[in-house]
């Protein structure tokens, strides 16, 4: 593999799911327009990729979905009107949206599972190593999870996902790995060669407690793993399956990436996320946290 088909420039961003957890929000619109303080969950993940050095962002919809398409594309009519009320601010903050980065979509016609969105995309990715990212998780920062991955693969060549401790009574609700260190790196003990993925197993049959953020950088051979990935429960292909498939193979890499993530992936961990996310506002952070501080519970 040459250095220059190791540039990572493309990301996939699975968005076709029901969200069915945040009912009835979700009913007449898409999980992944619902605010965090004042952005769409997407947003946070479209900026993620902006500072990762992605530069072509394909997202995978499904029915009911057009929201999304409206959110990052250009909007005439508010345009106009913020122009002649003056509010500059918000005119570049609205056009800043949809200027943020080149945008496909493509559809996934049923919920056939993770695994099967991210092979929808494979025409649009083409023959070229490329990011996915679960818009449940939130990591913001100049250096998120997504930059530290594609760092690691343009300098291996091989396919990196990120990774987490979690308490070891919580493996149950994430994939967990089974790892051994890999070979030594300027990354030291944080990259690990992963030998298999566990689906949500229990603390007493948990590998270890390394769960899989939702970011991963991948080579184009993970979608003949998925081509090569049995449907499971539901008739869906998972892409854990096609990742240990990956792993068997190719290859995989696990990095214990640095920074903070907040999962929004259902109501209870949305509102954690929401609160924090408010907390670090530089225009009413500290007026927010005095009045949490003040609430009588």
């Amino acid at each position: 593999m040459t250095q220059k088909s190791r540039r990572v420039r493309k990301a996939v961003l699975p968005a076709a799911g029901l969200g069915t957890r945040f009912l009835p929000a979700t009913k007449a619109q898409p999980k992944e327009m619902l605010p965090v303080v004042d952005k769409p969950l997407i947003q946070y993940v479209v900026e993620e990729c902006l500072a990762s050095g992605i530069e072509n962002i394909i997202i995978v919809t499904g029915r009911g979905k057009n929201a999304i398409e409206d959110h990052f594309d250009n909007s005439p009519e508010l345009e106009r009107f913020l122009e002649i009320k003056g509010k500059t601010e918000q005119l570049e903050m609205v056009r800043s949206i949809s200027d943020m980065v080149h945008f496909s979509y493509t559809r996934q016609k049923e919920p056939l599972g993770l695994g099967h969105a991210v092979l929808t995309a494979r025409e649009l990715v083409g023959d070229e190593p490329f990011a996915v990212l679960l818009g449940d998780v939130i990591i913001p920062g100049p250096s998120p999870a997504t930059h530290q991955c594609v760092e690691v693969y343009e300098q291996t060549g091989i396919g990196t996902i990120a990774v987490e401790p979690v308490p070891m009574e919580r493996t149950h609700l994430y994939g967990i790995i089974d790892a051994q260190p890999a070979e030594e790196s300027k990354w030291g003990k944080r990259l690990l060669r992963i030998r298999n993925l566990v689906e949500k197993p229990r603390p007493a049959n948990a590998p270890s407690n390394l769960a899989v953020t939702g970011r991963y950088v991948l080579p184009p051979e993970i979608f003949e793993c998925l081509e090569r990935t049995p449907p499971g429960s539901g008739g869906e292909i998972q892409l854990t399956d096609a990742l240990r498939l990956l792993a068997q193979g190719h290859g995989l890499n696990a990095l214990e990436y640095v920074g903070q993530s907040y999962d929004a992936g259902d109501k209870l961990g949305f509102l954690k996320a929401t609160v924090e996310i408010a907390l670090q506002n530089g225009d009413f952070g500290e007026e927010f946290r005095s009045y949490l501080r003040g609430l009588k519970l």
